[in-house]
């Protein structure tokens, strides 16, 4: 059994779990698990991945729903997905059409799979998920950024009394864009996790998460997308010293482990 399944969650409470990359567990006061992004796979050569075995043996961990945010290999990982599958024949599979297509393609039967798109909600037994654009379909071609290969979705998680915020891979200059922030300040999340890095420029820079959070009116930020790929990590240190005084606060969250939000 996984430590998730043993953490406590108080009402108006949530549990949240990194286990590196975009992937994350969360849990809420009434025990439903729900994994996002999950990028569990087997084969990890050293000069690609830096933990030589993956942060969880999916059979350990009670999933009850999957979230997916779109389909690149480290978003919608049919290997993971398909050992969630057999070790949780329950669970049941959300994401963009694209990862739901390659889902039902690569074995997983048709029940357990089901299509969301931006502006669509769904109940995650006792969550409910509001689904927003990450990247435009069209692209931003006044910022030099064409359209995407595939649906990139993120999402605010209603989970007991808190809402969270999960980007996804958002371009980087979200933050410089309204029509891509009022959807989700509408839904005013807390918790934001959010995809950056600090010279790639595909994500947000530090300074371009910190505008996100700042014009989101977030509480608290968790730094998302490293500590899984050798060339492409980063210290979320220097982004939190980024954050204003006045808040957000950054909410780092150790490798493979969980914190509950607000603190107990």
């Amino acid at each position: 059994m996984h430590t998730l399944e043993t953490l406590a969650v108080p009402s108006g409470h949530i549990g949240i779990h990194w286990f590196g990359q975009n992937s994350y567990a969360l849990k809420d006061a009434a025990g439903t698990i729900v994994l996002i992004d999950p990028y569990f796979p087997h084969h990890r050569p050293a000069e690609t991945f830096i933990w030589a075995q993956p942060p969880l043996n999916e059979a350990d961990l009670r999933t009850d729903f999957v979230l997916l945010t779109h389909d690149h290999s480290d978003h919608t990982c049919i290997e993971s997905l398909r050992r969630i599958h057999v070790a949780h024949p329950q669970a049941r599979f959300v994401g963009p059409v694209e990862s739901a297509t390659r889902m039902t393609g690569q074995g997983l039967p048709d029940h357990v799979v089901r299509v969301i798109g931006a502006g669509g909600t769904a109940d995650l037994g006792t969550m409910r998920v509001h689904a927003v654009w990450s990247k435009p379909e069209e692209g931003v071609p006044a910022d030099g950024i064409m359209p995407p290969d595939v649906q990139h979705l993120g999402y605010v998680v209603e989970v007991g009394g808190v809402r969270v915020y999960v980007t996804g891979d958002m371009i980087n200059t979200f933050g410089d864009h309204e029509e891509l922030l009022r959807p989700v300040a509408d839904l005013e999340p807390e918790v934001g996790l959010l995809t950056m890095h600090p010279t790639e420029g595909e994500f947000p820079y530090f300074s371009g998460a910190v505008k996100i959070a700042t014009r989101l009116g977030l509480k608290a930020v968790v730094p998302a997308h490293y500590a899984c790929f050798v060339k492409r990590t980063y210290d979320p240190y220097l982004f939190a010293a980024m954050l204003p005084k006045s808040g957000p606060e950054a909410l780092i969250i150790p490798y493979d482990s969980a914190v509950v939000y607000p603190a107990i």
